[in-house]
């Protein structure tokens, strides 16, 4: 979507917002896939409800975009403006063994800095790819580790109300790779809550997940990350690749040859050839084993 209404932009801009016309969304994503739409960085929190209240005035869609590492966003131009969050400063705020974390900072940076503060739990998460707001929104987890289990409050700006509110950990509801979150809430920042460990021991831990992702992951690949939940008591990986389904491809859109649940852009995959390469590999695990896997990639739905 292209914002042309030169008031807008001007209204817009006085609040801070960064605005970029055309921008290849392709180009923000991990899977290296996605159209074109208008960009909004929005670089104070407090000014979001203002900012939302003068797109809805003015007719113009949005949508909030993270770090864009476990989405599928459509081809072509998008029906919406792209809204982005820019880290605030400071970005890390530590007290105690607690830690406010901006939600636009990058999630394996997050457990490294903590880590230099003696501060651990996180190992498992070093390698899952994203910001820290991308975490909170599916409750990321890898080698027994969840980030819910740290969250004991969350600044977030809530679009049914208009508001920027403050939730504590009770009030949010985290399951595997669910939140209670609406689709439409930003989160802002977080406060986590971190057990004292020796920098020493943090390290060990990060290295051993570390080696674990080389030798299982393609890393150098362009992908999402994980494309489906594992089902309850299964691996949806081991399903496709009892299947022989590794290498399988629908265009450049690819089941990765050293994952079977790592779906890969392998050259220039469109979204059409990685929705065709999801529906085909969910059908096939269907009709073998009469599971239905449910995706753990957001995909953007025009609807």
């Amino acid at each position: 979507m292209r914002i042309s209404d030169s008031k807008l932009i001007g209204e817009i801009t006085a609040l801070g917002v960064e605005h970029k016309a055309d921008v290849s969304l392709a180009e923000k994503t991990s899977l290296g896939i996605g159209g074109t739409s208008d960009l909004l960085i929005v670089r104070r929190h407090e000014t979001l409800p203002e900012l939302v209240r003068l797109l809805k005035q003015a007719g113009v869609t949005h949508r909030f975009l993270g770090g864009g590492s476990n989405v599928l966003l459509p081809d072509g131009e998008l029906p919406w403006v792209i809204l982005q969050l820019a880290r605030q400063e400071p970005d890390v705020r530590f007290e105690g063994n607690s830690v406010w974390v901006d939600c636009a900072v990058d999630l394996g940076r997050t457990v490294t800095t903590c880590a230099k503060h003696d501060l651990g739990g996180m190992e498992g998460l070093i390698g899952v790819p994203g910001t820290v707001g991308g975490a909170l929104r599916m409750n990321a987890g890898a080698y027994g580790t969840q980030i819910g289990t740290f969250v004991r409050e969350v600044r977030v700006y809530r679009a049914a109300t208009g508001r920027i509110e403050t939730l504590t950990g009770p009030e949010i509801n985290f399951e595997y790779r669910h939140t209670s979150f609406a689709p439409d809430d930003i989160m802002l920042a977080v406060r986590l809550e971190l057990p004292s460990k020796p920098y020493s021991e943090i390290l060990q831990g990060i290295r051993i997940c570390n080696e674990k992702r080389r030798a299982s992951q393609p890393l150098n690949q362009k992908s999402a990350g994980c494309i489906f939940k594992n089902p309850p008591g299964g691996s949806a990986g081991r399903m496709i690749d009892e299947l022989g389904l590794k290498g399988h491809s629908v265009g450049d859109a690819r089941v990765s040859d050293c994952h079977a649940n790592f779906f890969v852009n392998a050259g220039h995959a469109s979204a059409a050839d990685m929705l065709e390469l999801i529906a085909d590999v969910r059908r096939r695990v269907r009709e073998r084993y009469g599971v239905e896997l449910e995706e753990e990639v957001i995909v953007w739905k025009q609807s």
